[in-house]
């Protein structure tokens, strides 16, 4: 069984969104101050690049 593109673009959808969700997750409740910010904007990229790999399976 091998991974063609389309497989590999799911796990790295998949891991994106799990790191997405866990900078956001960490900007939310660990950081409470400025950098919590930094943190949460970047978990929002993780997401936005996380859909567009989404939107990719398929097509590449």
């Amino acid at each position: 069984m091998g991974m063609n593109k389309n497989t590999i673009l799911g796990w790295a959808t998949f891991i994106m969104f799990i790191m997405g969700f866990l900078l956001i997750g960490l900007g939310i409740f660990r950081y409470r101050d400025v950098s919590g910010w930094g943190f949460a904007a970047t978990g929002v990229g993780f997401l936005a690049n996380a859909w567009v790999f989404n939107a990719l399976k398929g097509r590449v």
